[in-house]
């Protein structure tokens, strides 16, 4: 691809999601109700648990609501509306500086965490075999990796993967474990943030990758010394 059309892409893939972003759920009742229109007198299409993390599109035009993307636990799409009272962003906890990245490494580091994740070129060839396909009214698509849905690529070649995701906070050693990164491909360590909620000792990891189509965002959790889980999704 075009180096300069692929930063084009890429650019206006960070613009799209410039409001667009990870949000946590926060009710006190334990849940939120997700709404199909952006009133309290909206039919209720699903409920969605304190903690949880979401993907949330606020717009000025909903006023104190806000358009959400999230996958349930029996893996399907919910989208709808939640009043912002009910969720907080993931942006809004502290942030830690990014202090260096380049097309292999970006690290972050403040007094309490520092975070290190690494990328590599892609061996095709050495993995091949790995890759599945699926067939889709007559069409075959390649969509899976060991096993795993595959992020990052539209029809094409992988360019690049994850190495290692390692985080040190307040002198606990974590790594995201191989499986949780295995099927992330087209890496821009560039478009890569980290976030701590001090109070709950929680870790956000957050990046938005992508090859100029197949884009997406993830996000790891570190929660008091332990990795917790991810959450990936494509919201463009």
């Amino acid at each position: 691809m075009n180096h300069k059309y692929l930063l084009t892409l890429l650019f206006l893939t960070a613009s799209q999601l410039a409001n667009a972003q990870f949000a946590k759920i926060i009710d006190k009742d334990g849940y939120v109700n997700v709404r199909k229109q952006a009133t309290v007198n909206s039919a209720i299409v699903s409920k969605i648990a304190a903690d949880e993390i979401v993907y949330a599109f606020p717009d000025q035009k909903l006023g104190d609501w806000v358009s959400l993307d999230y996958t349930n636990s029996q893996n399907k799409s919910v989208t709808g509306y939640v009043h912002n009272t009910r969720i907080k962003f993931i942006e809004s906890y502290k942030h830690i500086p990014n202090i260096s990245f380049d097309e292999s490494k970006a690290t972050f580091r403040s007094n309490d965490v520092t975070v290190e994740m690494r990328s590599d070129k892609f061996d095709y060839e050495k993995n091949k075999s790995y890759f599945l396909s699926t067939k889709y009214e007559g069409y075959t698509i390649v969509d899976k990796f060991k096993g795993q849905k595959l992020w990052g690529i539209d029809g094409g070649i992988p360019s690049s993967h994850y190495i290692s995701i390692k985080a040190k906070i307040k002198g606990r050693t974590v790594l995201v474990p191989e499986k949780e990164i295995e099927n992330l491909f087209n890496i821009n360590n560039e478009f890569a943030a980290c976030y701590y909620d001090d109070l709950n000792d929680i870790l956000y990891i957050t990046s938005v990758n992508s090859d100029g189509a197949g884009g997406y965002a993830a996000l790891f959790t570190i929660e008091k010394g332990k990795y917790k889980a991810r959450v990936v999704t494509m919201p463009f």
